[in-house]
C-alpha cells in the first residue's frame, strides 16, 4: 500500500501594518494640531492679558487650594477614602495611558483628541490663583501635543514593552524629582542667602551653623546622637537577643523589649519627661523619687549641661530603638548554621569566642543593615528633643534646629544651611549600605 506524502499548505505572507496614511486620517491630525496651537496660544493670551482695575473677579469654581482647603476641613475619617479614591484615579489614568490611548481606532482617536483638550483646562482652572501658572499651563499642554503625536505613531506601531515600562517609571520619577532632587537643589540654593532669601551672603549661613551656640552645639549633639546611639542601641539588641535565643519564654521576653518600639517618639517623649521630671517638694518623677529616697537632692535632668541632658534624651531613643535591633540581630542570629557552632563547640572553643568567632561574623549584614538604619533614624531625630526640652540648655540637634530656625525665627538661609549640613551628615551612610546591598546581590 503506497502512501501519497503531500507538503502541507503554505501559510500567506504576512501582510505588513496598514500605515495611516489615509487622506482623512491625515487631515484630522492636522485639525487637532491647529486646535491644540490654537488652544495653546488663547490660555497664554488669557494668562498675559493686563489686568483691568476695578473689574470684577471672576472664578471657575474650583482651584488646587480650594480643594485642599475643603479636604482640610473634613474629618480624618472623610479624608482617607477621598486620599484613596484619589489615588486610584491616578493609577487608572496610568493604566488608560498604558492600555488604551496607544490603540489604533477612530475611537481611540477622538479619547486621545479629549485628553489633550481637557487636561489643559484642568490645569487652567486649578492653577488659576496660583503665580507663574502659565508656565505650568503651557508645559502641561506642549507636554500633552507631545502625547498626541507619540500616541498616533504608537497606535500604529503597538504599544511595546519600552513604553510600557517608561509609563510605570515616569509618575515614580516626577515624583522623585518634585519630591526629592528639585527640593534639594532648591535647598542648597536657599543656604547661600540670608534670612529673607534675597540676599547672598555666601558662606555666611555655614559659618553661624559652626560658630554661633544653637548651630554649634546642635552640630555636636547630632555627632554625640550618631556615634552612641547605634552603637548601644545594637550592642543592649545584639546581647538580649544572644542570651534569650532559644531560652524558655523567650517569645515573652522579646515583647517586653519590643514594645518600646511600637510607640511613637512624641508618646516616648512624654513618657520619659515625667521619669525626669524635677520640682520642688514631694517628687513625681521615678528618677528623682529613687535620688531622694537614698536622701539625696532632686536633679534638673534635662537642664543640667554640659552633654548631662545630651544623654538623657539619647537614653529615651535607646530605649525605643533596642527592640528593633534586638528582632533583627535575632531572626539572624537563628539563621547562622547550626553545622558551623557544633563544629566550633568540637573544636574546644568556649561559648564567648563561638558567638565572636562564629556567629557575630554570620550575621555582619544584618548588623550593618542595623547599625545604619538606627544611625540615619539618630541623625533625623526631632520629636524626643521638642517634646522634652524644646531645645534649651544646649540639648538641640540639627533635625530640630533646622525646624526651629525656620518656623520660630523664619530664617530660611539658617535652616537651609543646617540641612545641608544634616544631608551631608547622612549622605555616606546611605551609600555605604547601597554599597554593601549591591555586594550581597553579586554574591547571590
Amino acid at each position: 500500500m503506497s502512501h501519497t506524502l503531500t507538503a502541507p499548505p503554505e501559510a500567506p505572507p504576512e501582510q505588513p501594518r496598514a500605515v495611516a496614511s489615509q487622506p482623512g486620517r491625515r487631515a484630522a491630525t492636522i485639525g487637532v494640531i491647529i486646535a491644540a496651537v490654537v488652544l495653546l496660544v488663547a490660555l497664554v493670551a488669557l494668562f498675559a492679558a493686563p489686568a483691568v482695575e476695578d473689574a470684577p473677579k471672576t472664578t471657575l469654581g474650583f482651584s488646587l487650594n480650594s480643594f485642599f482647603v475643603w479636604i482640610g476641613n473634613l474629618n480624618p475619617l472623610v479624608q482617607i477614602p477621598i486620599a484613596v479614591v484619589a489615588f486610584g484615579a491616578v493609577v487608572a489614568l496610568i493604566l488608560l495611558v498604558i492600555e488604551f490611548a496607544p490603540r489604533a481606532g477612530r475611537g481611540y482617536f477622538w479619547m486621545r483628541l479629549v485628553i489633550c483638550f481637557a487636561v489643559p483646562v484642568l490645569a487652567f482652572m486649578l492653577l488659576r490663583p496660583y503665580q507663574n501658572a502659565v508656565l505650568y499651563v503651557v508645559g502641561i499642554a506642549l507636554a500633552l501635543g507631545a502625547l498626541l503625536f507619540f500616541f498616533d505613531y504608537r497606535s500604529r506601531a503597538g504599544a511595546g514593552y519600552f513604553f510600557q515600562l517608561v509609563v510605570f517609571l515616569l509618575p515614580a520619577a516626577i515624583l522623585l524629582l518634585l519630591g526629592l532632587i528639585y527640593p534639594a537643589i532648591s535647598t542648597i540654593y536657599q543656604s547661600f542667602f540670608d534670612k529673607s532669601g534675597e540676599t547672598f551672603v555666601g558662606l555666611e549661613n555655614y559659618i553661624w551653623t559652626f560658630t554661633n551656640p544653637e548651630g554649634f552645639w546642635s552640630v555636636i549633639n547630632t555627632v554625640i546622637w550618631a556615634i552612641f546611639a547605634p552603637t548601644l542601641s545594637t550592642a543592649i539588641g545584639l546581647a538580649y537577643a544572644a542570651f534569650i535565643d532559644r531560652a524558655r519564654g523567650e517569645k515573652i521576653l522579646k515583647l517586653f523589649v519590643f514594645m518600646p518600639f511600637a510607640i511613637s517618639f512624641v508618646g516616648a517623649g512624654i513618657i520619659w519627661k515625667f521619669v525626669y521630671d524635677y520640682r520642688q517638694g514631694e517628687q513625681i518623677g521615678i528618677l528623682n523619687a529613687i535620688v531622694t529616697l537614698f536622701g539625696g537632692q532632686p536633679i534638673g535632668w534635662l537642664d543640667q549641661t554640659p552633654l548631662v541632658n545630651t544623654f538623657a534624651l539619647l537614653a529615651v531613643f535607646i530605649w525605643t530603638q533596642t527592640g528593633f535591633a534586638m528582632v533583627i540581630l535575632s531572626v539572624a542570629i537563628k539563621a547562622v548554621p547550626t553545622e558551623q557552632l557544633e563544629a566550633a563547640q568540637l573544636d574546644g572553643t568556649t561559648p564567648w569566642q563561638r558567638f565572636i568567632n562564629v556567629t557575630v561574623p554570620g550575621i555582619r549584614a544584618s548588623l550593618i543593615v542595623v547599625l545604619t538604619t538606627i544611625t540615619i533614624a539618630s541623625l533625623k531625630v526631632y520629636d524626643i528633643v521638642a517634646v522634652m526640652t524644646g531645645g534649651r540648655a544646649n540639648s538641640s540637634v540639627l533635625g530640630f534646629e533646622m525646624v526651629n530656625q525656620q518656623q520660630r525665627f523664619q530664617s530660611f538661609g539658617h535652616s537651609s544651611a543646617l540641612a545641608v549640613v544634616l544631608f551631608l551628615f547622612v549622605l555616606p551612610l546611605i551609600i555605604y549600605n547601597a554599597r554593601q546591598m549591591r555586594k550581597q546581590k553579586e554574591i547571590r
